[in-house]
């Protein structure tokens, strides 16, 4: 009997050292890359919207030469040393004249 239960064990040690291969390694997926975009186009801001241009003229002439608006909440007349509230408002035309000499210096949007 003892041989039987050594020959047995002999085979139960055995079938535990057997082993099974391991799974096969998963086939790796692509990566998805992104395709490469076109840049957005990029539109050249109209510098003029307050159509300033059309009064540059007045620049280097006194500020009594600045004619009326059409519409006075698009135009700003300021002087030099004046106090001014710093929004930008690329439809309204600021004019800006010398304090002391009363001399336009410039002409601009915003």
């Amino acid at each position: 009997m003892m041989k039987k239960s050594l020959a047995l064990l002999s085979l139960l040690a055995l079938a535990a050292c057997s082993t099974t291969p391991p799974p096969p390694a998963p086939t790796p997926q692509p990566i998805a890359r992104p395709t490469p975009q076109k840049p957005p186009e990029f539109k050249p801001v109209d510098a003029d919207r307050c159509e300033a241009k059309a009064l540059q003229y007045l620049v280097g002439k006194p500020r009594t030469e600045i004619p009326v608006p059409l519409e006075p909440s698009k135009r700003r007349v300021l002087c030099s040393t004046c106090a001014a509230t710093m929004d930008f408002n690329p439809e309204r035309q600021t004019i800006i004249f010398d304090t002391d000499s009363g001399i336009i210096k410039s002409v601009n949007c915003g």
